[in-house]
């Protein structure tokens, strides 16, 4: 097995060098109308993109039109223009100068989809930049984000795996027996990196999908060896033989992991109801990353217990991984006891804590941040701050109304309609009409008096759409970074309802086939979406800035990324429900074992509370240094993720479970006689089928 693994990963490697495509995505929404605007651009203005890459420079000593300032910017351009993804024939003359003539700027088109464009033009953009820049001049780049993300989230996973590392030598107090667990996932995830560049040729899929893919991948990963490895050690320390103990181990913790695994997937491949194609990459390569897990953990795995056998223990850390000799004794089973007697006042205490966590959630406001939330010292921020400065925040994020005027007639209404939109309230300049090589297109540029981000340049592109561009009598689509955006925003919000819906449907029928009983999964979906509830209240708090924000380096009012909230979801029902899975399967497993639900409770919570807190930590650990980057979006999700496990891990399995099963009791596991003829007995604890109770 173990050379069948080692075949696998050498095909991935060769299969990655010689049919891996590039990774690249169109974040439009299809149908929109700045997708329309887009694509219209493209095709009448030589492969134009609406999107472009500003060179600011600015003069702390006098005018930066005199040929001592833009000799050397010229150079610049002339250099810029060769790298690829940039339009060349741009000079300094093309610039737009600040009316105090201090600032400048030149907006450089785009000839791809700004994620197509090679890091290396970004860097190459930057370095130019420094070059120019002196005590008394300042030269930065701005506009389109030209992929800089990917190396941010490199150290995150670093960080992720040394925590883990550390746990799983506390957990388990060995070192074979931690090194199994990160062995499995770190095989199955270098696999799946090198499988997603394959599916990346055949399929638009953005960069940051494989981060997303280690992600998950060595989180689910670690998390199922822990619990099948848990298990196997439980079974030696009561003396059955290494090959008795995989038996068992995969009997039970296999089962769970299997059923476990299946969600995160169904929640993952949910993305595809959300009818946004740059997720169907990412959806495609979490999936990946899951199922190759799950392969290693069901077939690996094994394979590396029957090389370590009664070793699995050896290596030993002194006081370290100790095994408490009586479950029951233990200060976990003592608390779910406490939990017991109190039911009601720990349910209302717990739903009272979640839902005060969940209140931010009603001021949550969507959009991209925009380079104004950067790190101070980054080249876009120094852009950023140098164009709203000289020329106002508005020009940061220009907008274009691409006009149909294949006719005369058509140009002149197009004359009157240039003149209403300079007298729309929020629009600072509209720029002049630039034809198209065939005549039949105008380009028009509007530049609103607010930020990208900023409520009210939303507010203005809803009132151009329904105003001046609707009456005007002309074929027009209004399109930029900003009206894109606003898109998205509204797709998002529309189709949020069928993802969570569908993603919710299919997880209860999938834990209705695990547990045969309706209101045990009933039950973890509503659970699962307090956590999330919970989770994207932290977020929205910690977007506002305030104390909260500035913890993590956020000190503004920031919009929230539409594509968070669905990312969230999809990553947290997956994984939360594996925690339900490993608790609810033990619960059943004992109540098989001993017909007395109070105490199937209380034994679950025992045997189950290390390996899940181990399991939580790794999680919030690797989830929490996304906090750590410098990119606002990853911040968000770092915390909106560490959030939600964190909640889920304690308030929900260790207070509301115990509760909530106690106040069923024997009415959670009730399955109609005639449900029971329609599901199979999939039996995740192992043994011989044990008849429902009902």
């Amino acid at each position: 097995m173990l050379a069948g693994w080692v075949v696998v990963l050498a095909l991935a490697v060769v299969a990655s060098m010689t049919l891996g495509g590039d990774y690249g995505v169109d974040f439009a929404t299809p149908g929109s109308e700045s997708k329309a605007a887009a694509q219209t651009l493209a095709a009448e203005y030589g492969g134009r993109s609406d999107e472009s890459v500003d060179i600011v420079y600015a003069s702390s000593e006098g005018s930066v039109t005199g040929k001592a300032v833009t000799g050397p910017v010229d150079e610049m351009l002339s250099e810029a223009g060769k790298l690829e993804g940039l339009t060349g024939g741009m000079t300094t003359a093309d610039a737009g100068v600040s009316p105090d003539g201090r600032t400048a700027v030149v907006s450089v088109p785009l000839d791809r989809l700004p994620d197509s464009v090679p890091p290396q033009t970004g860097a190459s953009l930057s370095s130019l930049a420094e070059g120019l820049t002196t005590s008394s001049q300042t030269v930065a780049v701005g506009g389109a984000d030209v992929g800089q993300v990917a190396e941010a989230g490199a150290s995150s996973e670093l960080i992720g795996i040394a925590v883990a590392a550390l746990v799983l030598l506390v957990t388990f107090g060995g070192v074979i027996a931690a090194g199994l667990p990160l062995f499995t996932a770190l095989f199955a995830v270098g696999v799946t990196v090198m499988l997603s560049a394959v599916m990346a040729a055949v399929l638009d899929t953005p960069d940051w999908a494989v981060q997303v893919a280690v992600m998950i991948g060595l989180g689910v990963g670690i998390d199922y060896a822990l619990l099948i490895l848990t298990r196997y050690r439980t079974a030696l320390a009561e003396g059955r033989s290494p090959h008795a103990a995989t038996v068992e181990s995969m009997s039970t913790a296999g089962r769970s992991v299997v059923i476990a695994g299946a969600t995160v997937v169904i929640s993952m491949l949910g993305l595809f109801l959300m009818g946004l194609p740059y997720l169907y990459g990412v959806a495609l390569a979490a999936s990946l990353a899951v199922l190759v897990v799950l392969a290693a953990n069901l077939t690996l795995l094994p394979a590396m217990l029957g090389f370590a056998g009664h070793r699995v223990n050896r290596l030993r850390i002194p006081g370290l991984g100790r095994v408490a000799p009586d479950p029951d004794r233990t200060r976990a089973a003592r608390w779910a006891r406490g939990v017991q007697r109190r039911p009601k006042l720990a349910l209302v205490a717990s739903l009272a804590l979640l839902l005060a966590m969940t209140a931010p959630l009603t001021g949550i406001r969507f959009g991209f941040p925009d380079a104004g939330n950067e790190a101070a010292t980054s080249t876009t921020r120094v852009a950023y701050d140098l164009v709203s400065e000289g020329f106002g925040p508005g020009t940061n994020g220009p907008l274009f109304a691409v006009v149909d005027t294949p006719d005369a007639a058509s140009q002149e209404r197009l004359t009157a309609l240039t003149a209403q939109l300079e007298q729309v309230p929020g629009v600072k300049t509209v720029g002049e009409p630039q034809p198209s090589p065939s005549g039949t297109t105008t380009m028009v540029p509007i530049t609103p008096t607010t930020s990208p981000q900023d409520d009210a340049t939303v507010k203005l592109i809803e009132r151009l759409r329904d105003g001046p561009l609707a009456g005007s009598g002309l074929g027009v689509d209004l399109g930029g970074a900003t009206a894109a955006t606003v898109d998205q925003s509204s797709t998002t919000a529309s189709r949020l309802p069928l993802f969570i819906g569908g993603v919710i449907g299919l997880s209860f029928l999938l834990l209705l086939v695990a547990f045969r009983a309706p209101v045990v999964a009933v039950k973890a979906g509503v659970l699962n979406l307090l956590s999330i509830g919970a989770a994207y209240g932290v977020v929205s708090l910690v977007a506002e800035g305030g104390r909260a924000g500035q913890l993590i380096g956020i000190d503004t009012d920031l919009p929230v990324p539409p594509f968070i909230p669905v990312m969230m979801f999809a990553v947290l029902f997956g994984l939360s429900m594996d925690y339900e899975v490993f608790l609810m399967s033990r619960i059943k497993e004992e109540l098989t074992k001993g017909g007395d639900a109070r105490m199937a409770v209380v034994a679950a919570v025992a045997r189950t509370a290390k390996v899940i807190t181990a399991a939580a930590l790794i999680m919030v650990a690797v989830f929490a240094a996304f906090a750590l980057s410098p990119e606002v979006f990853l911040k968000l999700i770092g915390v909106g993720l560490a959030t939600a496990i964190l909640v889920d891990a304690t308030i929900v399995r260790m207070i509301l479970v115990p509760a909530i099963m106690e106040l069923l009791g024997d009415k959670a596991w009730w399955t109609p006689r005639w449900l029971k003829r329609l599901v199979p007995e999939v039996n995740l604890e192992g043994g011989a089928p044990q008849p429902s109770v009902t």
